[in-house]
């Protein structure tokens, strides 16, 4: 029976270091420091496993499968269908294979999916969305061995590739349109503001604090689900559910407002069937917005006001970064390889439709 090969799980494993840290030492990665004792650790393990690193002269014939790992949270919200077609449409045409990671938004499953890269071996690694904070460092590290880009939702980040989006912009973008409409009495709802979800709050802050500029901060109800959903696997119908229930809870309450905002269009679009239900008239007695600009958002029948962002060309821009670093890989040595960061964001749009308009003025009695 032959003798297991051993791989750099083992080694790390041995040397009480990560994956990422193994792969940077044995590469000879000295642009990252590390200590004289962990390098000898590392070292000392690799020697004592019989763990040798594929050699650069087979590096071409190994990558008969030219692999790019996704990370996904959800397969189920067309925001991140758009993403995935624009990553597919790139990595198609240059002959790459896309492999996906659902993880559900469960941190186990994305933990999971992280220790499976150090086998699996991709050329390139995107994120959709932000790394649980759980992980960021391990994703940080990862990033120095590997072209690793994430599509965030955060402030630009300085220590990997990103395409970005400041959620704070939206959220003021949204509530600009409805201000300059004339409403003053607004509702926002959204998904669960969980610690993991944090990005979702900062859409919900731009928007109050635009409000506030206007010394209406008081007159903004945020109204967001449960957080027991966010534990939840996702539906098909998950976000559109939970903007109908929201907006229903919203009008059983009696609160006053003459606009929503939904966190997402999805969100927005089960606000739009919650008022129909209620017989309330859409934009004459309620405003709505969303945002993302999803396909649904543009059919006639729904013509939603939103904002773009520009989804699909974030998931080409990701995969063009991760095809020019392996390029950069491939004509340099691994010591002159040029350090380049690619910190690339749209400047997000108003599409006006018909689920917006001018406030109704109340007539005296």
């Amino acid at each position: 029976m032959s003798k297991k090969k051993a791989t750099s799980s083992d080694v790390a494993k041995r040397a009480g270091v990560s994956q990422a840290t193994v792969s940077m030492v044995l590469n000879k990665k000295y642009n990252v420091s590390f200590s004289r004792e962990t390098v000898e650790k590392v070292e000392q393990a690799a020697r004592e496993l019989g763990y040798h690193l594929p050699g650069r002269k087979n590096r071409k014939e190994s990558r008969k499968e030219k692999l790019i790992v996704v990370f996904c949270p959800t397969l189920t919200s067309p925001y991140y269908v758009l993403l995935l077609q624009g990553i597919e449409a790139v990595a198609n045409k240059q002959g790459y294979g896309v492999f996906i990671c659902n993880t559900q938004r469960d941190p186990r499953l994305e933990e999971k999916y992280l220790r499976m890269m150090g086998t699996i071996e991709p050329l390139g690694i995107i994120y959709c969305c932000n790394p649980n904070p759980d992980f960021q460092q391990q994703v940080e590290e990862l990033a120095q061995t590997i072209p690793l880009v994430i599509i965030s939702n955060k402030e630009k980040t300085t220590t990997i590739d990103a395409i970005n989006q400041d959620n704070t912009v939206v959220g003021r973008m949204m509530a600009r349109h409805l201000l300059d409409l004339g409403h003053r009495d607004v509702a926002f709802i959204t998904p669960p503001l969980t610690r993991r979800q944090w990005q979702r709050t900062k859409r919900v802050n731009g928007f109050v604090k635009e409000f506030e500029k206007e010394g209406l901060k008081d007159h903004v109800i945020i109204k967001a689900a449960d957080e027991a959903i966010d534990m939840q696997i996702p539906r098909m119908d998950s976000e559109y559910s939970m903007g109908y229930e929201l907006t229903m809870e919203l009008l059983d309450e009696g609160r006053e407002f003459t606009a929503i905002a939904g966190q997402n269009d999805m969100m927005a679009i089960g606000a739009l069937d919650a008022l129909h239900e209620a017989r309330i008239h859409v934009p004459k007695d309620v405003s709505v917005i969303g945002c993302d600009n999803i396909f649904y958002s543009g059919i006639r029948k729904i013509s939603l006001t939103t904002i773009d962002h520009f989804v699909a060309l974030k998931g080409r821009d990701a995969c063009d970064i991760i095809l020019r670093k392996i390029d950069e890989q491939d004509r340099f040595l691994t010591d002159s390889a040029p350090v380049s960061l690619y910190n690339i964001e749209y400047t997000p749009k108003l599409i006006a439709r018909r689920t917006t308009g001018y406030v109704r003025t109340k007539k005296n009695n």
